[in-house]
């Protein structure tokens, strides 16, 4: 079977805001999207717009207001709304917590792998008759990340690059063992609860993708400071969304533009024969599939 590449020409960048960030400045010929998805409602309306030319959707994830926990997020909507409008390129803005003594409330970490600790999340569009396998070693994408970074470079906004965030469940903060247990694993920096499977899920999307996070805490493992509090986390927040937003803007100087292996992450990963995909799963997964499988009824 033949496999046609998705290679987009100019990219579009969606921004996932997190805690503390429900919109961008300086967005011109705004317009809202109230988008329906095949997988419910998305967290709020997506928000379309322009920097310096280049467009911009930004979906908040918790929606306006923050009324939608961690574990209440339809991943999936937010995602398929993304794609749906045309998003090339995905930036989450997260808010975390600190794993490390080096890594001090207020630095912005680019993280570059996950571990996923969550038990209840749908984690994949495949599914109901059709069974897709993406590769999914490295979750951030080079593309994204690299201009990312050097928005913030640009910018004069510090960062750190590299590390491993551990989602959890939520929305209960961890125990101290907890925060302990994953101190003592590899490669771990920082730890939040809204990542997964929402990277999975923009893989699958062939979506390029990649985090910003926003320490906000030491988690609780730290015994020089206070338990993590909703008020302190607040207060680090406020002057993270600043740095936030000021990055955003400096990436429309320059957005992605690389070849990204994101965009064509389908290709030889449907596992179901096409002529056994039930057609429901077929309409509900067209966004995805019409790429890379032969039209339904077709050879």
């Amino acid at each position: 079977m033949s496999q046609p590449s998705r290679s987009p020409t100019e990219a579009v960048i969606a921004v996932i805001g997190g805690s503390g960030l429900y919109a961008i400045d300086g967005l011109a010929d705004v317009r809202e999207h109230a988008v329906e998805t095949p997988f419910g409602a998305p967290s709020d309306v997506v928000v379309e717009g322009r920097l310096s030319g280049v467009r911009y959707l930004f979906l908040p994830r918790h929606g306006r207001g923050h009324r939608v926990n961690p574990s209440e997020i339809n991943y999936r909507a937010n995602i398929w709304a993304l794609r749906s409008l045309g998003a090339t390129d995905v930036v989450s803005v997260s808010a975390v917590g600190s794993m490390r003594e080096d890594l001090p409330p207020g630095t912005i970490v680019l993280v570059d792998s996950f571990i996923d600790r969550t038990v209840q999340r749908p984690r994949t569009f495949f599914e109901g008759g059709v069974v897709a396998h993406v590769q999914f070693a490295d979750p951030i994408s080079a593309r994204t990340a690299n201009a990312v970074a050097a928005a913030a470079d640009r910018a004069g906004v510090p960062y750190r690059r590299g590390g491993a965030y551990v989602c959890i469940e939520g929305p209960q903060f961890s125990t101290r063992a907890e925060s302990a247990l994953y101190r003592t694993w590899p490669g771990v920096s920082v730890i939040g609860m809204t990542n997964m499977p929402e990277a999975r899920l923009a893989r699958e999307a062939e979506l390029a993708y990649c985090t910003m996070a926003m320490v906000t805490d030491f988690d609780c493992w730290h015994e020089g400071h206070d338990d993590v509090s909703v008020d302190a986390v607040i207060a680090v927040m406020k002057q993270n969304v600043e740095s936030a937003r000021t990055i955003l803007r400096a990436l429309a100087d320059a957005p992605p533009s690389a070849p990204c292996p994101s965009h064509t992450a389908l290709d030889f990963a449907i596992m179901t024969a096409p002529e056994r995909i039930p057609a429901q799963a077929r309409e509900r997964l067209g966004l995805f599939l019409d790429r890379v499988l032969p039209p339904a009824g077709g050879s």
